[in-house]
C-alpha cells in the first residue's frame, strides 16, 4: 500500500538552528510555556522552509526539554513530520497509524504528550494519496475481503468514505479530508485533551505544502 516517495531536498543555506519555541524553558522553569498559536505558527513556518528547500541545520534536543506539539500522522506519509515541518528529532511527539486511525493506545499516547509533557498543540496531519484511504475505497467499491488486521483500518476509515461518497469531485480527496477532520473532532471532544488546541491539516504529496483544514 506504499505511495512513491519524493526525493529529499538539500538545504541551500544551513543556519544555526534555534529550538522549537516550546522547548524553552526546560520543564522545571517557572516561565510560562508558549501558546498553541505560537507553536502552530512555528510549524507552518517550518513547513514553508521545507517547501522552499531552505531547511535549517538539524540539532540534537537537549536532555530535559519537552516536545512542542503532538502530531497524529499516517504511517504512509511521503515524508516524516519532523522533516516536512523542519523540526529536530524530539521537537515533536509523533504518533503514526494508517489513516490516522485512533485506538486506545494512540489516545493514551496523545494524552501523555498533552497532560504529562505539556504540549499545547495537537496536529492531526493527513496526506494526499493515502494508501489506507485507497484500500478503503476499493473495499467499498468491490466488497473484496481485507486480510488480517488491515480490516480494522478499513472499517475505521469507511464511515468517512461513506459520508464523502456523493460529493462531486475526487472521492479519495474528500475521504482524506473527512477522515482527518473526524479524528481532529474526536480528539477535541475528549476532555482528556482540553488543555491543548487541536487542529487538522492536509499534506500535499507533490509539493509537501501543509494546509490547515477548516
Amino acid at each position: 500500500m506504499a505511495t512513491p516517495h519524493r526525493a529529499l531536498r538539500t538545504p541551500t543555506a544551513p543556519a544555526p538552528r534555534p529550538p522549537c519555541p516550546s522547548l524553552v524553558p526546560p520543564p522545571d522553569a517557572d516561565a510560562p510555556r508558549p501558546t498553541a498559536a505560537a507553536v502552530l505558527g512555528e510549524l507552518l513556518a517550518g513547513n514553508a522552509r521545507y517547501v522552499s528547500g531552505r531547511l535549517r541545520q538539524p540539532y540534537v534536543r537537549p536532555t530535559g526539554r519537552r516536545p512542542c506539539a503532538v502530531v497524529v500522522g499516517c504511517v504512509d506519509a511521503p515524508v516524516p513530520p519532523e522533516l516536512v515541518l523542519d523540526q529536530a528529532l524530539g521537537d515533536l511527539l509523533c504518533v503514526r497509524t494508517a489513516g490516522q486511525v485512533l485506538d486506545e493506545a494512540v489516545l493514551g499516547s496523545v494524552q501523555y504528550g498533552v497532560q504529562e509533557l505539556g504540549a499545547p498543540l495537537v496536529l492531526v496531519l493527513g496526506h494526499e494519496r493515502c494508501a489506507a484511504v485507497a484500500a478503503t475505497l476499493e473495499r467499498l467499491r468491490t466488497g473484496a475481503p481485507v486480510p488480517g488486521h488491515l480490516e480494522l483500518l478499513v472499517e475505521e476509515i469507511a464511515p468517512a468514505a461513506r459520508r464523502a461518497r456523493n460529493r462531486p469531485g475526487d472521492w479519495a480527496e474528500h475521504t482524506l479530508r473527512a477522515q482527518t477532520t473526524w479524528v481532529r473532532d474526536a480528539i477535541r471532544a475528549d476532555p482528556a485533551f482540553a488543555a491543548a488546541q487541536v487542529v487538522a491539516a492536509r499534506l500535499d504529496a507533490g509539493s509537501g505544502l501543509m494546509s490547515l483544514l477548516p
